[in-house]
């Protein structure tokens, strides 16, 4: 799954659009690189979001369809 798409379908990133613009800025860091927002995000993955809100993740497990608000914290784990 593509790293816009993740990062709001499991709620660590409000819309696709902030998280497009946030990697296109370099403010998101997939295993402690750049990441473009075309990305591919993997199971097992270290997302690091930069900002005024940072947080580093685990990814889990990648979302099929839609995600109900209450599962999202089932595909990541919070590092810091």
């Amino acid at each position: 799954m593509r790293l816009d798409q993740y990062l709001p379908k499991v709620g660590i990133v409000k819309r696709r659009s902030l998280a497009k613009e946030m990697a296109d800025n370099g403010l998101i860091k997939v295993n402690g690189r750049r990441s473009k927002p075309s990305g591919e995000v993997k199971i097992g993955d270290i997302i690091a979001v930069s900002g005024s809100r940072p947080v580093t993740v685990e990814v889990k497990e990648i979302p099929k369809g839609s995600v109900k608000k209450e599962d999202r914290g089932d595909y990541f784990a919070i590092l810091n």
